[in-house]
């Protein structure tokens, strides 16, 4: 199985993969950056691109399979695009930002019906990451994942790239996935029978083997 770089999802700390990862037996190097993991000071740039910089200045993506979940997705994907030596693989989970669902409006109501189908249990973690990376970063990082267009980066990308997501991620849809993976030259998309936006946290047992498929 290929090492693990994984970027974790707006607002996220590396745990929430803790459960995956776990089930796969592996570690994983955790990047974290401005919103997504670590708090963003005022004035920092949040778009993809310059976060996509601050993945490559972190962390050597050579022959290691790089993680991205919902907005972090946006992110890797550029990371990939520029890396020098690629990945030897990008999983891109519950990805952003569809353009039919970007807007604000769009956002929220894709958010309820999804979070009508996510595990409660999980409240605890997020509420704790979600206080520690601050809302004001989160909202700030997710204006500017609303607005980047991923395809460019993800037909540039050299390496296999697999995007999957939950039956029930009214997020990312079955379509928005599906096209994501023919963009990519090298791409498949994969629907997982269960969950929703959450599953690297709330269904490893589902997530954790299509990812053991990639090594």
């Amino acid at each position: 199985m290929f090492p693990f770089v994984l970027v974790p999802g707006l607002g996220l700390s590396g745990a929430s993969w803790g459960p995956t990862l776990s089930v796969l037996g592996a570690g994983a190097d955790v990047v974290t950056v401005p919103g997504f993991g670590r708090r963003a000071p005022r004035g920092t740039p949040l778009d993809p691109t310059a976060q996509a910089c601050r993945v490559l200045e972190a962390a050597d993506l050579a022959g290691r399979v790089l993680l991205g979940h919902s907005a972090s997705c946006q992110i890797v994907t550029e990371a990939a695009a520029r890396a020098r030596r690629p990945p030897a693989a990008v999983v891109l989970v519950g990805p952003t930002t569809d353009p039919s669902g970007c807007t604000w409006p769009r956002l929220v109501e894709r958010w309820l019906r999804t979070a009508a189908h996510e595990w409660p249990a999980q409240a605890p973690l997020l509420v704790r990451d979600y206080l520690r990376t601050g809302l004001g970063g989160m909202a700030r990082a997710l204006d500017a994942a609303r607005r980047h267009r991923i395809e460019p980066a993800l037909a540039a990308t050299r390496c296999p790239v697999l995007v999957v997501r939950g039956k029930r991620d009214r997020i990312a849809p079955a379509g928005w996935t599906e096209h994501l993976a023919r963009t990519a030259p090298r791409g498949r998309a994969f629907t997982l029978p269960a969950g929703g936006h959450m599953v690297p946290l709330t269904h490893p047992e589902l997530l954790a083997p299509v990812l053991r498929g990639l090594g």
